[in-house]
Order: structure tokens, then C-alpha cells, then sequence
């Protein structure tokens, strides 16, 4: 028998853990009182959990008897989170964590979800389940009211013909989807061709929708980028990453080995650099699913998916030390809806690691952040690039190892 389960003993270890960081919520509690007895009807494999951020939904499903469950997080270090949890519950055999798609929903009877904040992202979900699931699944889908809107409804009943909506308790609500539409299908990325950053035109502005891989215009004009929902600024460029973008050399010498596109997001940088290199290989890498998903769609719809590798990483732990010689950072600095540099720390840390001496780290951070010192610190002599209204380009180079 496994130990008894305590929602309070969870750990977001490895994620950044910190005093105001928590692994469990009133949304993750919620969701299991309103999910209880139909989770108690279902047999072995029929229970799928989306989004649990730390493992809350599957230990506690798994710890009342659920078997077979399969899961799906988009981050990374959310998966390692859940697997660090389970083994100090003894419940690792308890569940598979797979990639959204056909194998992690076919024939469920019960999806726990956690929701979403981006509206694109809940559109991608529910018609994943609606198209792939059991005709008679239940989606207990909840979250933080503060992280809610009527909006939610709508997406949902674009793929499910029930909607029921739960009492709000600890500031939290349960939407309840049920019968999904017949005719639902998966969605594919959302593509924008853009005027390229530093060639003609204007760069605020696509210059009209990308279809299939390979509906780029001419490499030196335009570049397309492709998201799947829920990634970072979707199917546009950010104005920090414009900003990096307006300022990166030209011409990019690989030196040591590929040049690497870190926390790379929909891979617009990794994408601009192999563009403008045609001899350059870039490596791209994320610890989120779909921006890796969006990264490939990107690198594909340019013509480049040969010289872009993506990857999902924490960190750049698939790199060995010493073997790059070119790093661009535009580091995320929110976990979940809380602001905190410690992620970005994590990141000067590896990418020091990486970095051959004398190599640079161009990072685009955002100006009211702290950022300048721990580069010096952790990577070597900083200089400012570039400064706007918002966000600074500095580029580091990595110095002597001693």
C-alpha cells in the first residue's frame, strides 16, 4: 500500500521553490471534490489529467486507486516535478506521461484539466479530447477565478455540446464539458508571415497568413512564425525579441559548434539566425512541449528544419560544457502567474556553462530587472547593446575558465 497521500508534502523541486511558490492549489482541490465520483466509476486507463502543475491531480487520483492514469504537462520540469513527488509517494507506477495527442486521450472516461491561461491553448486541448476521447468523456476543467473568463465557455463549446459550471469555493470554479461535437478536429499551428527585422517593410505587421510548410516569402524579406496556442507572444514577434533581433550580428560564426537559440519559444531567433547564415546549424532549445512543437512548425514553414534542431530540454542539459561559441536569451521571468528571477539565474548558469571562453550570450530582459549584474557575475563582462522604452540587449562573453 502506498504511504497516505498529503497534498501539503508536495515539492516543486526541480522547479524554482521559493516561500511564495507553491505545488497545490484551491483549483487543484476543487477539481478533486468535483471529480471524485466519476473518477470512481471509470476502470484501469480511463482517467487522463492535463496541465497538473506538480502532480496534485495524479498522485491524489492515484492514491484513491486510480490505475493506469496518463498525463500530460506541457512543462518539462513539471513532468521531472511529478516524477520526484511519486517516487516519495511510491505511486511511479501509477501513471505514463505522454505528449498531447491521439495516444494520451483515446478512450477516456474522465479528463481532469487544469485550465489554461491563454484561450488558444484551452481551443487546442478541448479539440484534442473532443476528437480523440470517449463519447461519453466528462472534462472537469478548473482554475483561480483571477485566471478565468466567460471567454472559456465559449472556446469550450466549440467542441462539447454540455457545459456546466460549478459553485465558485476558495476563489476557484470547475467548468464541466461533456458530449463532444462529432465533427471536431485537431488544430494545427496558427501561422503569420512577417516583414523580416531588418530587412524591408514593417516588422509590426504580418504581411498575411502562412498555410503549409514552406509558404515563406523570400528569406532576405519575410520570415514566418507558426504556434501552436498557449506558447509565448503566439503567432507574432514580441517586441523584446524584435528588439534582440534589430541587434544580433549579421554574419554568426558557430565556432565550437552550433549556435543555440535558448529558451527559444516559437524559434523565431533560431529561425533569423539560419536564415541570415545559410552554413550555420542552430540548436533550439525549451522545456515547454509546445513551444518545441511551435519552434518545428516555425523552422519548417522557412525552409530551414534541416539546419534547426529542437529540442526539449531543462536548461541545456544535452549540451556537454564548453561547445558553443553563440547563445541568444530572451529568459522567461514569470512561473505560472508569479514574477521571479530566479528562473532567469538558472539560465546565465547554463548557458556560462556552454559557452567556450571568450563565446557571448546576447539577452534581451526586460529593463526593470536586475539582470545586468548576475551576467557579469555568472558569465563574464557585460555591455548594453540596445535600450527602448521596455527592454535592454546586452552581450556577455564568457570569461577565462579557471
Amino acid at each position: 500500500m502506498p504511504a497516505p497521500f498529503a497534498l501539503g508534502a508536495l515539492r516543486r523541486f526541480p522547479d524554482v521553490e521559493a516561500p511564495e511558490l507553491t505545488a497545490v492549489d484551491a483549483a487543484d482541490r476543487l477539481l478533486l471534490y468535483e471529480s471524485r465520483a466519476a473518477r470512481a466509476a471509470i476502470a484501469h486507463g480511463e482517467l487522463v489529467v492535463i496541465g497538473d502543475d506538480y502532480g496534485a491531480l495524479t498522485l491524489s487520483a492515484a492514491a484513491e486507486g486510480a490505475q493506469g492514469i496518463r498525463v500530460h504537462q506541457d512543462p518539462l520540469l513539471g513532468e521531472r516535478a511529478l516524477a520526484h513527488n511519486a517516487a516519495e509517494f511510491g505511486l511511479r507506477d501509477a501513471f505514463t506521461s505522454l505528449p498531447l495527442g491521439p495516444e494520451l486521450l483515446r478512450d477516456a472516461h474522465v479528463v481532469l484539466l487544469r485550465l489554461p491561461r491563454a484561450l488558444e491553448a484551452l481551443d487546442d486541448i478541448a479539440a484534442m479530447i473532443a476528437a480523440h476521447a470517449a463519447p461519453d468523456v466528462s472534462v472537469f476543467a478548473g482554475g483561480r477565478l483571477k485566471h478565468m473568463s466567460l471567454a472559456m465557455n465559449d472556446v469550450l463549446a466549440r467542441s462539447f455540446a454540455r457545459l456546466d459550471i460549478t459553485h465558485a469555493r476558495q476563489k476557484s470554479r470547475v467548468l464541466i464539458a461533456r458530449a463532444p461535437l462529432a465533427d471536431t478536429q485537431a488544430r494545427g499551428p496558427r501561422c503569420e508571415t512577417y516583414a523580416f527585422p531588418g530587412g524591408p517593410g514593417d516588422a509590426d505587421a504580418p504581411t498575411g497568413a502562412a498555410g503549409a510548410a514552406g509558404a515563406a516569402g523570400a528569406a532576405s524579406e519575410s520570415i514566418t512564425v507558426c504556434a501552436y496556442g498557449g506558447v509565448f507572444a503566439g503567432a507574432s514577434i514580441d517586441i523584446g525579441t524584435r528588439l534582440l533581433l534589430e541587434h544580433l550580428p549579421a554574419k554568426i560564426d558557430g565556432g565550437a559548434g552550433p549556435a543555440i537559440d535558448f529558451a527559444c519559444g516559437t524559434g523565431v531567433v533560431a529561425v533569423w539566425m539560419a536564415l541570415r547564415n545559410p552554413e550555420l546549424t542552430v540548436w533550439a532549445s525549451d522545456q515547454s512541449a509546445v513551444a518545441v512543437a511551435s519552434a518545428r512548425a516555425t523552422a519548417e514553414a522557412n525552409g530551414v528544419a534541416e539546419r534547426v534542431r529542437v529540442v526539449r530540454d531543462d536548461g541545456l542539459s544535452l549540451r556537454e560544457s564548453a561547445t558553443a561559441s553563440f547563445i541568444a536569451l530572451n529568459p522567461p521571468f514569470h512561473t505560472g502567474a508569479t514574477v521571479h528571477t530566479g528562473l532567469a539565474a538558472r539560465l546565465f548558469a547554463e548557458a556560462a556553462r556552454v559557452l567556450v571562453p571568450g563565446g557571448e550570450l546576447w539577452t534581451v530582459w526586460n529593463s526593470h530587472l536586475p539582470y545586468r549584474g548576475q551576467l557579469e557575475r555568472v558569465v563574464g563582462p557585460t555591455r548594453q547593446v540596445a535600450r527602448n522604452a521596455k527592454f535592454t540587449v546586452t552581450v556577455s562573453t564568457r570569461a577565462s575558465r579557471h
